[in-house]
């Protein structure tokens, strides 16, 4: 496993997804990937699944100091009293005294960040978070956040996958010393029509998923991909035996002209423009 160092945060370069993942079926998958070597766990309030990836971390075989697991406060919960209580019952959830990352999951246009950020930083300040960041932040949103943060904000998760044009904050989240954390990395199964990806795929014995997270490896971001089958488990897994060339990378990038992006909900910022 590889890892993106920021600011502190030491993050494994593959982690499970675990969004619509629910009942016996997340609680399967976490502590299916976790015995085969996952070390990177990423849940959220809105997911109605932290109990389930608390349940699966405890029937695993793994224990929890070697696990970094992600949670997050949703947009409607960013007052203080609220966030405080969307984090409490987060950590009551999972059955744990604190997590490795807190992220904001969405902003809320109506609560300005210097509401917002304090009471992010607050819970690392308390130790309920050891680390914390930001989802789906334009480059407008992170430099207005880090111009009232207290605390290193050490990622951005944001959608990316070689479908979309994510540059401008990526270069906005490189430039804070942030990582880029990817969700959606293989576009929801979006990826085996796509020639590129066919072709790259079949030169290197692997699959058009594992193409796209190779692709987003090589790029110094942090992959996320949701599944609950034990044969893709593994597959996402094994990113790290192969290497994308140049001319592979440019052919993928250039795919990135669909700005094709999946999630996109009424809640959602305006979008940085390619």
């Amino acid at each position: 496993m590889q890892y993106a160092d920021v600011h502190g945060a030491h993050i494994p370069q593959i982690g499970l997804g675990t969004m619509t993942l629910k009942d016996d079926v997340c609680v399967q998958a976490v502590k299916a990937a976790l015995d085969m070597g996952y070390t990177h766990l990423d849940t959220a309030a809105f997911y109605g699944n932290e109990k389930e990836v608390g349940e699966g971390l405890r029937a695993s075989s793994v224990g929890r100091d070697k696990v970094f697991i992600t949670t997050k406060v949703r947009e409607n919960n960013l007052q203080p009293a609220d966030f405080n209580k969307s984090l409490d019952q987060s950590l009551t959830n999972l059955q744990l005294p604190s997590i490795d990352l807190l992220l904001i999951h969405w902003n809320n246009k109506d609560i300005p960040f210097s509401v917002s950020i304090p009471a992010l930083c607050a819970a690392k300040k308390d130790g309920r978070a050891k680390h914390v960041g930001v989802a789906n932040f334009t480059t407008r949103m992170l430099d207005e956040a880090w111009a009232v943060t207290t605390e290193p904000l050490v990622c951005n998760q944001i959608e990316m996958h070689p479908y979309i044009n994510q540059d401008k904050v990526v270069a906005a989240s490189e430039r804070h010393g942030m990582a880029v954390v990817a969700y959606c990395p293989i576009a929801r199964g979006k990826l085996q029509s796509t020639d590129a990806i066919e072709t790259i795929a079949k030169a290197h014995g692997k699959s058009p998923a594992q193409v796209s997270l190779r692709y987003l490896v090589q790029r110094g971001t942090v992959p996320i991909p949701r599944t609950a089958t034990p044969a893709h488990l593994k597959a996402n897994l094994d990113v790290f035996d192969f290497q994308l060339s140049d001319a592979e990378m440019a052919a993928l990038k250039a795919l990135n002209a669909a700005n094709m992006r999946v999630v996109n909900p009424p809640h959602a910022p305006v979008w940085d423009v390619p």
